[in-house]
């Protein structure tokens, strides 16, 4: 084997193994069960030269294959573990892949991965004032270091700091998530703490290439990381939320109970105005040609991937995805944005995950955002209305797609119709609120938004008449985040008020219409459209009964 990477089911093991197949080396990976070969099948990466082998680092390690490179990417990353737990895998397990990797005959490199805090240690591992995780990682960086120098074996030590990517929700991913659900009022730690981070992508091409470079240690982190304060800014603004504006020293911190400040006691070491030493890291990346990304930009795709899986709840159903500028708001957009053959809005209390299994059935590209104020967009300007959004978002798409609406989208949607009928093909109207008998009064009760807005995944699904599910469960979520169900209970105001003007729209389109409505919701007020009646379903037939709604919107288009 040209390589063997432990901990190859890791978040830093998976991509660096991804990164050595790209490369075209003959890699082994060392798992205790194999979630690594999907995960690499559904990112197209070719596995020929891969060989998946068991082990347990915890235990002395034998009958694995020789290899030229050993990487041990392993290691128990977790808040509150026990110390035992820890150091069974940041200790032990280290030295017994290091042990391991003394008897190859051909070994060029051992690369061990560290941490970035292990140079602002005095050398001692504290596991009371550090934590079992900091501390064993520190004990482990100690060990290795002092039982390699004993052997006189060819050791690299990679000390990354916080890694950044799709699939990390540990350690800053926990600060993004409270600033997103509304729980950060103010920020642990002074203006000047330095919390550096890193590019998954980075920082697996740096450790594939670090067996040519000469041995020793490397701390990898971007030294151009914002200040805390500022890059908890960035991503607040890049997301529409509003960032805090005061900091809490950690002295402070740690003397409040938990239960009041919300912070794991073991992440406050982390938070220091400390540099490090990355000059020789540095150094090595400009000799193998490697570039770090602009780091504003890698934490704004960092926070749309943590966002798009809802910090490691589910996994994305549409790429790409992400915050964009429209109108005014910083509006979420699955899909494609300028070439769709589909642009699919959704109806309430829904976001646009509700389109995700119509979506998986229809041919081409769709574009699917959340509407402004709603799902995971934040407001439109007083100035804008939900009109000049849909001009906003529509102006970048560069086809005639079918403009498909559901429940009271279906108002923005026919009045861009009417507006513009000279840019889609076709219009789908999905159990149009405005044909349909009106539903539950919530919108003259006082009690509507907090009632919403404490509405757990199934009692949504219950109210609404669905199955349980993630498009519910990533509608409750949004509804429990500040001003959403407010602004819910507002729009369906505002589509009440509208539903005689959309009855007169419908009868100005221009384009071919289809009118697809749930036999358990039907049409109350005649339209004088083409109507087909799904058996069965109820008002969001797209969810219920998706393959039903994929075969009308599939079908001829009504003359």
């Amino acid at each position: 084997m040209d390589a063997i990477v432990f901990g190859a089911t890791g978040f830093i093991g998976r991509s660096l193994v991804a990164e050595l197949l790209n490369d075209n080396q003959h890699v082994a990976a060392a798992v205790r069960d194999d979630t690594l070969t999907p995960w690499l099948t559904r990112r197209g990466i070719d596995t020929g030269r891969l060989t998946v082998v068991h082990a347990d680092i915890t235990r002395p390690l034998a009958g694995l294959p020789d290899a030229r490179d050993v990487y041990n990417a392993a290691a128990r990353f977790a808040f509150g573990l026990g110390v035992d737990e820890a150091r069974a895998t940041n200790v032990t397990g280290a030295l017994n892949v290091l042990e391991w990797a003394a008897t190859l005959p051909g070994l060029r490199r051992l690369v061990h991965v560290s941490g970035y805090r292990v140079s602002a240690s005095d050398g001692r591992p504290d596991y009371r004032r550090l934590g079992a995780y900091e501390a064993s990682k520190l004990e482990g960086d100690l060990a290795v270091r002092a039982r390699a120098g004993e052997l006189g074996l060819p050791l690299s030590i990679a000390n990354p700091s916080t890694v950044i990517g799709p699939g990390q929700y540990i350690g800053l991913a926990t600060f993004v998530e409270d600033l997103w659900k509304g729980r950060l009022p103010a920020l642990p730690g002074g203006p000047d703490v330095f919390l550096p981070v890193v590019t998954i992508d980075y920082f697996a091409r740096f450790l594939a290439r670090l067996p040519t470079a000469e041995a020793g240690q490397y701390w990898v982190l971007d030294d151009a990381t914002p200040l805390l304060p500022e890059l908890i800014s960035t991503i607040a603004e890049h997301t529409g939320v509003r960032a805090p504006r005061r900091t809490v020293p950690v002295g402070l911190v740690r003397r409040l109970p938990r239960a009041l400040t919300g912070a794991d006691p073991e992440t406050l070491s982390f938070l220091s105005a400390d540099r490090y030493p990355t000059d020789s890291a540095h150094a090595f990346a400009a000799s193998a040609g490697l570039e770090m990304p602009p780091v504003a930009d890698a934490l704004r795709r960092w926070a749309d991937d943590l966002v798009a899986a809802r910090f490691g709840a589910w996994e994305p159903w549409l790429q790409p995805y992400g915050f964009h500028p429209v109108a005014g708001s910083r509006t979420w957009v699955n899909g494609e944005r300028h070439d769709p053959a589909h642009v699919l809005l959704h109806g309430l209390p829904m976001n646009a995950d509700l389109w995700a299994p119509l979506a998986a059935r229809l041919p081409g590209k769709v574009l699917a955002p959340d509407l402004p104020g709603l799902g995971r967009s934040s407001p439109i300007p007083a100035n804008e209305t939900p009109v000049t959004w849909l001009d906003d978002l529509m102006g970048p798409v560069r086809t005639r797609p079918v403009l498909v609406a559901h429940s009271l989208a279906c108002g923005p949607a026919l009045r861009f119709a009417v507006r513009h009928p000279e840019r889609i093909s076709g219009l789908v109207l999905v159990s149009p609120a405005f044909a349909q008998a009106p539903g539950p009064r919530l919108t003259r009760s006082a009690a509507a938004v907090p009632m919403l807005r404490r509405m757990s995944a199934a009692r949504l699904a219950g109210t609404l008449g669905l199955p349980e599910g993630p498009a519910v469960a990533s509608a409750a979520a949004d509804l429990r985040r500040p001003g959403v169900a407010g602004r819910v209970i507002a729009a369906l105001r505002t589509a009440v008020a509208e539903r005689e003007e959309s009855r007169r729209l419908l009868a100005r389109v221009t384009v071919p219409v289809e009118i697809v409505v749930g036999s358990d919701d039907p049409l109350v007020s005649a339209v004088g459209r083409p109507v087909t009646e799904i058996a069965g379903a109820g008002h969001y037939p797209q969810l219920t009964h998706p393959a039903e709604v994929a075969r009308r919107l599939l079908a001829p288009s009504p003359a």
